[in-house]
């Protein structure tokens, strides 16, 4: 499976929009908070692998 570098662009409320790293002409990622690492907050790096979020 592929790993995805994501950072988080913006929190709203219940969700967080996460912005690729390496395509700056992708649209934002809408995830539920509750799939992504407690500690994240806006400018933090996250990693999609294995069906998983976790702090880059």
């Amino acid at each position: 499976m592929d790993r995805i570098e994501y950072i988080v662009a913006r929190i709203d409320g219940d969700y967080a929009y996460l912005r690729k790293i390496d395509s700056s002409d992708a649209e934002d990622k809408c995830v539920a908070r509750a799939f992504l690492p407690d500690e994240i907050m806006e400018g933090s790096r996250v990693v999609y692998e294995m069906m998983s979020y976790d702090m880059a």
